[in-house]
């Protein structure tokens, strides 16, 4: 009995001791402050997509005489010579936007939001992330082929960063929030809050951590909740509910998922080709987005379901209302305009128009299966929806998220298993050709490597200036000579070739000279500091994944 009661005793301190260095790490890490400000930064974004969207159906008011994205038909009725001029002189105003007034002269994207998590949660500027909502609503408004999904990301991301330099807060707690702005622009954009957690995980913050979840659910639910109150409760496609046939039909839809993965393969060599064809014709800047308009408007007097995001189009496929020619011509003509779009300078993202080519390319499947099987096969609607996510997913390379967008966009939750199967075999095989996601590309071509894991991240990212210690007072004054003294570094080298360089010379501690003045020493830079920095580093990087 007194054994009891000592033990009973000493449970207070025994409960003390378990608790308090949780919430100790919880106070370190300001997620009471995450927690409220994920609240503020989901209505914030919320309110910004609502805005984004409604100023693209302004812009397109003029020439269409519609605000809705059901633009297919009201481009249909209209003159030529206004389908052709009305991207050309949309371009003309992107164009001379970006000569005049943004910074860095393109349109941002989900690329520089990935790029901005790996330098923590920095490096998007309010002002061209207001400059690039801007362009992108001039360019979808004015008929641009291209998505307004990842416009929004960004611009929500630009919002949350803006709003993270108000609070002294810690990298992982800025890349927190910057996960939770994405969460509320995608929720609010596709009107789905499941998909918009998974995408902020996937895609943005690469990994899935329980310190995350929370406040990321709560800015997603933010988000969604102010879009339903403005837009209503509306799936983005409205479809009937479809059913699968017979479980024999399984080989089709992994020949399906085939079929995706080289579309997704070829609209993406299509990007990349463009792009850089573009980068090597020399020409003004505000010059190239108006005779990219040109060409796209072209294109729209003979395909006007190509104009803008191409919603109508989309969902005219999952109601199987579009005959195999259509739907066969309008994925190669939606290639082509989302191509030169991008390589123009236009503002606009791929995730719509990676839906729409989707959509066509499982419909026209779908169509072909059917006469071979009539009797077995499902709707060929059916297999446009499993297109659409099996080519979106593998363009993005975010399976998880897709394919819950799908799900969410549909509501078409019975189809899970041919949609798994179809999304798999189809971004797997995109990877194995591609190697990297079309937004890792595009974060490849800046010298910007986050998909080759944190470790050489961090290589290539840490400066000699980071963990170098001040000279000694002996070195301060004394000139340098870098011809006579031996080897050195400078202050703007990378870890992996300071590394590479003390490995060379075999000594523990090199003096670091200015970029530029390499006579004069400022610092010393020694082997193991450089290893300890780069393996707190690292633990760091470990522990914010896994908490």
């Amino acid at each position: 009995m007194r054994k009891i009661l000592q033990t009973a005793a000493q449970l207070p301190s025994i409960l003390v001791s378990w608790i308090t260095p949780n919430v100790r790490q919880y106070r370190s890490s300001r997620l009471h402050v995450v927690w409220g400000l994920s609240i503020f930064v989901g209505a914030l974004v919320a309110l910004a997509a609502i805005a984004f969207r409604t100023a693209i159906g302004l812009v397109q008011w003029p020439w269409l005489q519609t605000t809705t994205e059901r633009t297919w038909q009201a481009a249909a009725e209209q003159p030529w010579w206004v389908i052709l001029l009305a991207p050309a002189v949309g371009g003309l105003l992107v164009g001379w936007i970006l000569h005049k007034f943004h910074p860095q002269q393109r349109a941002g994207g989900v690329a520089d939001v990935i790029e901005a998590r790996a330098y923590g949660g920095r490096g998007l500027p309010l002002k061209s992330g207001l400059w690039s909502a801007l362009v992108t609503t001039l360019s979808l408004g004015s008929g641009a082929s291209a998505g307004r999904e990842g416009p929004v990301v960004h611009l929500g991301a630009t919002l949350g960063t803006a709003v993270c330099s108000y609070f002294h807060l810690p990298d992982s707690a800025r890349r927190i929030l910057l996960g939770c702005a994405v969460a509320s622009g995608v929720s609010a954009s596709f009107n789905a809050p499941i998909a918009g957690v998974l995408f902020a995980h996937e895609v943005i913050l690469g990994h899935y951590a329980v310190s995350a979840f929370v406040p990321i659910v709560l800015a997603s639910v933010m988000g969604t909740l102010l879009s339903r109150l403005w837009f209503g409760d509306v799936a983005a496609f409205e479809i009937p509910q479809y059913e699968i046939t017979s479980y024999l039909e399984i080989p089709a839809f992994a020949l399906l998922g085939l079929t995706c993965a080289a579309v997704a393969i070829l609209f993406q060599f299509a990007l990349i080709g463009t792009d850089w064809t573009a980068r090597n014709i020399t020409m003004p800047l505000w010059l190239r987005p108006v005779i990219g308009g040109l060409a796209v408007g072209a294109l729209g007097i003979f395909f006007p379901g190509i104009l803008g995001v191409g919603y109508e189009a989309t969902d005219l496929a999952l109601k199987h209302s579009l005959p195999i020619t259509t739907l066969l011509t309008l994925l190669v003509v939606k290639t082509a305009a989302t191509a030169i779009t991008l390589a123009s300078r236009f503002g606009g993202g791929i995730f719509s128009p990676s839906l729409y080519i989707g959509a066509m390319t499982g419909g026209a499947f779908g169509l072909i299966a059917a006469s071979v099987f009539p009797e077995m096969a499902s709707s060929h609607g059916l297999y446009a929806i499993l297109g659409m996510g099996a080519v979106a997913a593998a363009v993005l390379g975010a399976p998880f998220s897709t394919t819950v967008i799908v799900f969410e966009l549909t509501g078409g939750y019975a189809l899970s298993i041919a949609l798994l199967l179809a999304v798999s075999i189809a971004t797997g095989l995109t990877q194995a050709v591609h190697g990297k996601s079309y937004f890792h590309w595009q974060l490849g071509m800046r010298g910007c490597f986050v998909n080759e894991g944190v470790h050489q991240f961090l290589s290539e990212t840490v400066k000699v200036r980071d963990f170098m210690d001040p000279p000694p007072d002996a070195e301060e004054d004394r000139a340098f000579n870098p011809g006579e003294d031996g080897p050195y570094l400078h202050d703007t080298d990378t870890l992996e070739s300071a590394l590479k360089s003390f490995d060379s010379c075999g000594r523990a501690a090199l003096p670091v000279v200015a970029k530029g003045d390499a006579s004069r020493i400022i610092g010393i830079a020694r082997h193991v500091r450089g290893l300890r920095y780069f393996n707190a580093a690292l633990i760091n990087a470990t522990k914010e994944e896994h908490h």
